[in-house]
């Protein structure tokens, strides 16, 4: 390449243009941007130490002029409640966004790199000539809008507003503090970047915005509100902003951006221009300047065409992943209402695993003392002695308890025959019991015969299935500390389908039964039966099924009732727009699409023993568009309470075949927080969670009260002994006949720590 153009100036094209200057010395390497080589709209850029040593192995002198003006620190202060929490080894430095950009400006002049200032590019097309565009011009790239079509951004506005200004104060640590207005939560994410100077960000949802009246403030009156209410961490100092040129307001909407596609021709987008992680996670510059970094890599000496491709392929998934964790800590940011009712410790636990990035083992590698603080916390409002693993504390509901926190999630077996559990069934639950879990499970087992999914399906509406049943629940009290939960449910339009190692939601080749459900519409368009819509006399007859199948139950002996109402079987139907088209009482606003699924829940807990907990299990979202909001999904949950509900098994989707959902570790964790901490239920978090750090994240931060796990139970029925050897905690129950197999595996793991200690 002869000529390589970036269009703007910030961290990512500057350091761009450095790094092809490096590898292409004999080409031309321009920088254009729109404002003056001394302004900047920011205070304070932070990096993390691991971050910094990528830098430095990619350019050590641009790494060492900007780390001789760094300021480090490796604690975080949140204060909450008239309480300070610290915790510490976290690691990051702060530097001044100006002097950023000044050292890279004089790293990019040093190499030959011409940079021209006040200068607007409003089309690349100026460049024809050049061989690579790299569009670095920011979250409001007009770049990006001009070739919109081809990069099909999605753009998304949040709920919270933001002021960015500085201070004279010195915080020795990253400080998180919260005040609570009669109108509503601010919280501020403050850190020092100098000796003299620290930033200082205030933010708070826009209808506490706007009640304020903010809306209608100038810059120096928002600053005059902020000082007086967080005046208590300025020490008398004063908030400053260099945002006085903007029209308007200071206060800034967050809007997260990420591109389809990343590039067009010899155009490439890299940066804020491509995608943007929010503030919280403090990682917008870091993914920047990784960009550029990826960019010259893949394009400095390959096909530019190629290059392109793999960039994007390499830095969209790593875009994604570092999106998916500030997008959960921006909403815990902006629900923080939804945590108050924590206290300030496990608020700060609840902050600071936020992202789901950092969980339990690395913030004991950062700070083992509050990490130990955070346990024996826990365990003491467990009422029992701590310090332990948060997924080995005990949980009680109604004369339930449970020795620890794992449950062993429903599983199809397709392995029953005439709805018949056998030998296979008392082998795979008797197994999973005895593995150590607190709680199983059972796989949909289906009220009626046509309210099977398969053949092969599991069903209590006779005597002889009670008996198979009961005869499996006797197995697993009499042989582990295990609870029982039966889960009931009606496969409605999703039935009469072949076994799930076959043809997976396809009709059966020849038997086929008849499928009811809300509205006539089939699963699988063209493919699936089609449903017949159903009437009045057929609810009541679902309806006493359940509560047939429920009463069998309780005499098989099972110690817990789950109703099943997700994944788009029958009552799951109901309460989605999607797949619920009825104008008459039972469809329309979502109170009138969950009177049938509650009126079997209400007539399921009227024959259920008062003694015994019920749950239901819900997709909280169908990853559609028109389909379960979360407003929707809110109003059944609160219903549920009402109704006597125990507790909710929070899963997704499966609702319709266009679904997309956003999958990650712990992908469905975000929506059990969402109803144990507004809805204050207690909630089973599933889905993706295969580690014990995971089990003890999840637990430790109040976003559930159990976790479920499937394929790891399917790979290790002894998952949870061998989570409990792992972590020292020798008080789980092992089958006496299995307790020469414990010793060994502890002395085991022992000697490996030992020896890797040695190491």
């Amino acid at each position: 390449m002869k000529r390589i153009v970036c269009v703007g100036g910030g961290p990512a094209g500057l350091y761009a243009a450095i790094l092809f200057k490096k590898a292409l010395p004999g080409a031309s390497v321009e920088v254009y941007e729109r404002n003056r080589p001394d302004d900047t709209f920011g205070w304070g850029v932070v990096f993390s130490d691991q971050t910094l040593q990528g830098f430095r192995a990619t350019d050590p002198e641009s790494h060492d002029a900007i780390v001789s003006n760094f300021h480090h620190w490796d604690d975080i202060d949140v204060y909450f409640k008239g309480e300070r929490v610290r915790s510490g080894g976290h690691g990051f430095c702060g530097i001044s966004r100006q002097l950023l950009l000044n050292k890279l400006q004089e790293r990019a002049a040093t190499l030959g790199v011409k940079q021209t200032f006040q200068h607007e590019i409003e089309d690349p097309a100026r460049f024809a000539d050049a061989d690579l565009i790299v569009a670095a011009d920011g979250v409001n790239s007009r770049t990006r809008k001009r070739f919109a079509s081809v990069f099909e951004p999605d753009i998304d506005a949040r709920r919270c507003r933001y002021i960015w200004l500085g201070t004279r104060q010195r915080f020795p640590a990253f400080t998180f503090a919260f005040e609570r207005t009669e109108h509503g939560w601010f919280q501020i994410h403050a850190y020092q970047f100098s000796d003299e100077l620290s930033t200082v960000i205030v933010e708070t949802r826009e209808e506490t915005w706007k009640a304020h009246g903010i809306d209608r403030f100038g810059t120096q009156q928002s600053i005059e509100f902020c000082e007086q209410l967080f005046g208590r961490y300025l020490d008398g100092h004063k908030l400053m902003s260099n945002a006085n040129h903007l029209r308007g307001s200071a206060w800034l909407n967050f809007s997260r951006v990420l591109c389809k596609r990343w590039h067009t021709g010899n155009i490439v987008l890299i940066g804020d221009a491509a995608h943007t992680a929010h503030f919280s996670i403090g990682s917008g510059t870091k993914l920047a300047m990784e960009d550029a970094a990826s960019l010259v890599k893949h394009v400095a000496q390959a096909d530019v065409e190629a290059g392109l491709e793999s960039y994007q392929a390499e830095r969209s998934l790593e875009a994604l992943k570092l999106q998916s964790a500030a997008r959960n800590r921006m909403e815990w940011f902006e629900n923080v209402a939804r945590y108050v009712h924590l206290e300030p410790l496990q608020f700060a636990y609840s902050l600071l695993t936020g992202s789901q990035r950092i969980g339990h083992d690395n913030l004991r590698l950062r700070d083992g003392a509050f990490v130990d603080d955070v346990e024996r916390d826990l365990a003491q409002r467990a009422g029992v002695e701590g310090p332990r693993p948060p997924m080995f504390l005990p949980f009680k509901l109604r004369g339930m308890e449970l020795v620890n926190r794992i449950v062993v999630s429903p599983m199809a077996q397709y392995q029953a025959v005439d709805g018949v559990p056998g030998d296979w069934h008392l082998m795979h639950y008797g197994s999973r019991a005895a593995g150590g879990a607190g709680l199983v499970i059972t796989e949909m087992t289906c009220v009626s015969p046509i309210g099977r999914i398969s053949p092969g399906c599991t069903g209590l509406w006779n005597d002889r299935q009670r008996d198979a049943w009961k005869r499996i629940v006797d197995f697993v009290h009499a042989h582990s500390a295990a609870k029982f939960s039966l889960q009931l449910g009606h496969s409605g339009r999703k039935g009469s389908t072949q076994l799930g190692w076959e043809r997976a939601d396809h009709p059966l080749d020849e038997g086929n039964w008849e499928l009811i459900a809300p509205s006539p519409l089939p699963y699988l368009e063209g493919i699936s039966q089609m449903p017949r819509a159903m009437t009045r006399e057929d609810m009541e007859e679902v309806a006493q099924q359940f509560v047939h199948a429920a009463e069998l139950g309780a005499q098989a002996g099972f110690d817990m009732l789950e109703l099943h109402m997700a994944h788009g079987y029958l009552l799951a139907s109901f309460l989605s727009p999607l797949t619920n088209r009825r104008d008459d009482e039972f469809g329309g606003q979502i109170e009138k699409r969950m009177r049938f699924p509650l009126a079997v829940f209400k007539a399921c807990r009227a024959v259920w023993p008062a003694d015994k907990p019920m749950s239901v299990r819900v997709s909280a979202s169908d990853w559609a568009e028109g389909g379960l909001s979360e407003a929707d999904l809110v109003t059944f949950a609160r219903a549920l309470r009402e109704a006597g509900a125990d507790l909710i098994d929070v899963s997704t989707g499966q609702t319709v075949p266009w679904q997309k959902p956003v999958y990650g570790r712990m992908y469905q964790t975000p929506f059990s927080d969402l109803l144990r901490n507004s809805v204050d239920i207690a909630t089973i978090a599933v889905g993706n969670i295969y580690e014990a750090d995971h089990v003890n994240s999840i637990i430790a931060a109040g976003r559930a009260d159990l976790c479920a796990l499937a394929r790891p139970h399917l790979a290790d029925p002894s998952w949870t002994l061998h989570a409990a050897a792992a972590q020292n905690w020798t008080e789980q129950h092992w089958p006496k006949a299995y307790l020469s197999g414990k010793s060994q595996l502890e002395r085991n793991l022992a000697r490996a720590s030992q020896m890797i200690g040695a190491v």
